[in-house]
């Protein structure tokens, strides 16, 4: 099974065995992007943005084709879904490539994160509440089980909200408290309705690793991320312009522009699910191919009864 995971930062391919595990993939290939700076100011992507979507694409699929694998799920996330033009983004990926790009709810991603994060942790790690900061959304899921039983997607994502409230590289100390404010009303209400209790609050992103190793964690290492170490960086980020955050342990030169609004919201959801979260490798997109296996596999098994 495979899937390519289009995303605002790379398109990468992961192919795993039927009866295998998303950590030992067969097939790895990645293209790098920056659709962060391809949305215009109509929250558009850019010709050229659609150029490298499109490039990106077929050099994924080419891959995977040259390998003999066909039944790969080309995922495009939210810096696709939610751009103005995303439509057309759409048409024309499918015209010059023959794929047509698939998109999942907020919601649906969350669950997939969850089967995710289950799959690593087990049923013996009882309650799970699980938090996936991406780009343009916040992912929460919670539950007792195989699925989620509390699912949400918020509009909270560190590109986003790096561009609606901390715009400049050089930020005042009333932007970061508007923002600070802002995420925690968000968090407060939405988590408010989750009715699961005492869970194991579990991180599936990007944003929350860097910041598990800028606050001290090792790299490679499964690792937490704790309310109060997070919190005593969130000035030392707002002091630093993007050039200089991409010095810091952890924090990737691409990344480093919104890793401020990525530290901001992690701080309201830590705040709120009890002021750590522990690290899953696993994500949406591992989440997906488990699913795709298991469809897989059910379907396998009826041919065989058949």
């Amino acid at each position: 099974m495979g899937v390519l995971d289009v995303g605002s930062f790379s398109a990468r391919l992961v192919v795993v065995p039927l009866g295998g595990s998303p950590q030992e993939p067969v097939l790895n290939h990645q293209t790098r992007l920056r659709l962060d700076r391809e949305l215009d100011g109509r929250g558009r992507l850019t010709e050229r943005g659609i150029a490298a979507v499109t490039a990106a694409v077929a050099a994924g699929m080419s891959t995977a084709y040259r390998h003999g694998i066909n039944g790969v799920y080309p995922l495009a996330t939210s810096s696709i879904r939610d751009a103005a033009n995303a439509a057309d983004v759409v048409r024309h990926v499918a015209g010059e490539t023959g794929v047509e790009l698939q998109f999942l709810s907020g919601r649906h991603e969350a669950e997939l994160a969850y089967v995710a994060a289950r799959r690593w942790y087990g049923a013996a790690a009882g309650p799970l509440l699980v938090l996936d900061i991406g780009g343009g959304t916040v992912e929460l899921a919670a539950g007792h089980g195989e699925k989620a039983a509390f699912a949400r997607s918020l509009p909270l994502g560190a590109r986003s909200m790096t561009r609606d409230w901390l715009p400049s590289e050089r930020v005042s100390n009333r932007q970061v408290k508007a923002l600070r404010t802002h995420a925690l009303d968000v968090v407060s209400t939405t988590l408010g309705a989750s009715d699961v209790a005492d869970p194991r609050v579990v991180g599936c992103s990007k944003v929350l690793r860097q910041l598990a190793r800028l606050a001290g964690a090792r790299p490679g290492k499964c690792h937490e991320l704790r309310l109060d170490d997070l919190r005593a960086w969130i000035p030392r980020l707002a002091a630093l312009p993007p050039s200089r955050r991409a010095e810091l342990p952890g924090i990737s030169r691409s990344r480093a522009h919104q890793a401020l609004a990525g530290a901001i919201v992690a701080e309201a959801l830590l705040t709120v699910a009890g002021g750590k979260v522990t690290i899953c490798p696993w994500s949406t997109r591992d989440g997906l191919l488990l699913t795709l296996q298991d469809k897989a596999k059910a379907a396998a098994g009826k041919r065989a009864a058949a």
